[in-house]
């Protein structure tokens, strides 16, 4: 299905009040599910320029991602790379992995929306958000603990997130 189709079919929900039927269309149409995976609620919305999605259960349950109701008022590249992410703590919750470290989960999920190697499937975000997520992604990397073992697991990632990063900065500084 093309981008302007699948604008047109999300806006066909949106416009009826269909917002936990929208996530579970794009759920199934960029095959994010997962055995795991309970379904979808809502949560409050922050504001109007913010968003947050939550994977909501305790690790080796069925996990429920909570999703505000504007979640259709953004970017939709930006909604498909949260909802990869969230889609990825519901497999770390599973009974299958069970990644029982808050840290070792947020980094996993967010080097998934830069590198997209889970989710292939799902679009690329722009400079600007890859350089949010990156930031975001090394915040959880020191919260690992200087010189750990998860630390050590994740070197070569966190090496290509720097990279990442690095060159973005380039690209912006040679405008």
């Amino acid at each position: 299905m093309n981008y302007e189709q699948l604008q047109f079919n999300l806006n066909a929900y949106k416009e009826t009040g269909e917002i936990l039927d929208a996530a579970r269309f794009l759920i199934h149409e960029f095959e994010l599910h997962d055995d795991n995976f309970l379904g979808f609620g809502f949560r409050e919305e922050l504001e109007k320029h913010s968003i947050l999605l939550t994977a909501n259960g305790e690790i080796g349950d069925m996990q429920e991602v909570m999703i505000p109701k504007n979640l259709f008022d953004f970017d939709l590249t930006l909604v498909l790379n949260l909802l990869a992410h969230e889609m990825l703590h519901v497999r770390q919750k599973s009974p299958k992995m069970m990644i029982m470290d808050k840290n070792e989960r947020e980094w996993q999920a967010y080097y998934e929306m830069l590198f997209h190697i889970n989710f292939p499937q799902i679009p690329e975000l722009s400079d600007y958000y890859k350089n949010f997520f990156g930031e975001k992604a090394l915040i959880y990397y020191g919260r690992m603990g200087e010189g750990s073992e998860l630390q050590s697991k994740y070197l070569e990632q966190k090496l290509e997130v720097e990279k990442l990063l690095q060159d973005i900065k380039n690209k912006t500084n040679q405008r």
